[in-house]
């Protein structure tokens, strides 16, 4: 598939020497939703302040649509719809007003019909005639999607969109996004909220301290780093684990009614069967066994303190 985005070693250092990017090469397909994780500081929103041209790179290259931002930044730019973490609307203006201006700027010839539908997918039609600054927060950071989407872009970047708003701007946000994904547009979000990149993400990026630690399907993702945790329920419980068990992985929780053992699900063996029956072996009589498969939370801040894939 054609490639919509492409950033080959992109560095940012800022005045005193700080590196915010340190050689980030990244390549998008049209169409994919892209998450990209990492911790305050980390880098995400310069990488995106750079790719949309609102700050310029030490060195590299950012390609959007084949348009390179450095020598065609008006032609790469309009392919661009961003939704940053501050919001910063003209209070006066109307809701309205507000994104037909926006489509405007972008050279695009009038569509009502397509801005209603806009304001329709996001709750904010009837709103349209209200000003800013009577809105709350949650109908505000509508506003900005909808100006973000109003010039239909092929690539949209959401900076951290759903940060303290409420549940019902998230679903109508992520049901937005499964539209616009059906329509071939790319997106590219950062998030806090580990469970949304796990929900809607094709791809999962991990960026830490400048640096791009990975990009990678997320199934394979998962499949890869996955580790699994089954917990043996006893009938009894134990005070510690028992001497003949003391080979394997083996942890006891705190009211000594629980083992829970990990392995990894990459191995060739998981030990399971022996394991079993040498708990039969000990005396030991079994209520239940459960299972549990690590989640995109635990394989990223594996990452995060690890530094490296």
């Amino acid at each position: 598939m054609k490639s919509i985005l492409e950033i080959k070693d992109l560095k940012k250092v800022y005045d005193g020497g700080f590196e915010a990017l340190k050689g980030v090469t990244l390549s998008i397909e049209e169409g994919e939703i892209i998450a990209l994780l990492g911790p305050n500081g980390a880098g995400k929103t310069t990488l995106i302040s750079t790719v949309c041209g609102i700050t310029t790179s030490s060195s590299g290259k950012i390609y959007v649509g084949g348009h390179c931002v450095d020598e065609d930044y008006r032609a790469a730019r309009s392919l661009i719809g961003l939704v940053p973490q501050e919001i910063n609307l003209e209070p006066f203006e109307t809701v309205w007003n507000t994104v037909r201006f926006t489509r405007g700027l972008f050279g695009k010839k009038r569509d009502d019909a397509y801005l209603e539908k806009i304001l329709r997918q996001l709750s904010l039609w009837d709103k349209k005639d209200n000003r800013i600054m009577t809105l709350s927060g949650g109908m505000k950071r509508r506003v900005l999607i909808a100006k973000a989407l109003s010039h239909e872009p092929r690539v949209l970047f959401l900076d951290e969109p759903t940060a303290g708003v409420d549940v019902a701007l998230r679903k109508d946000m992520w049901d937005t996004v499964d539209e616009l994904k059906r329509d071939g547009v790319t997106i590219i979000l950062t998030t806090h909220y580990i469970e949304e990149a796990e929900a809607i993400a094709d791809r999962i990026g991990v960026i830490n301290k400048g640096e791009l630690l990975l990009i990678e399907e997320k199934a394979a993702l998962m499949k890869r780093f996955g580790q699994k945790q089954m917990k043996v329920l006893l009938q009894d419980s134990l005070p510690s684990v028992p001497e003949g068990l003391k080979e394997y992985d083996l942890s006891l929780t705190d009211d000594g009614a629980t083992l829970v053992y990990s392995y990894d699900t990459k191995a060739e063996r998981t030990g399971i069967t022996k394991l079993l029956s040498d708990l039969a072996g000990a005396g030991l009589v079994l209520k239940d066994l459960q299972t549990e498969q690590s989640s995109l939370e635990d394989i990223f801040v594996g990452l995060v303190e690890e530094g490296q894939p």
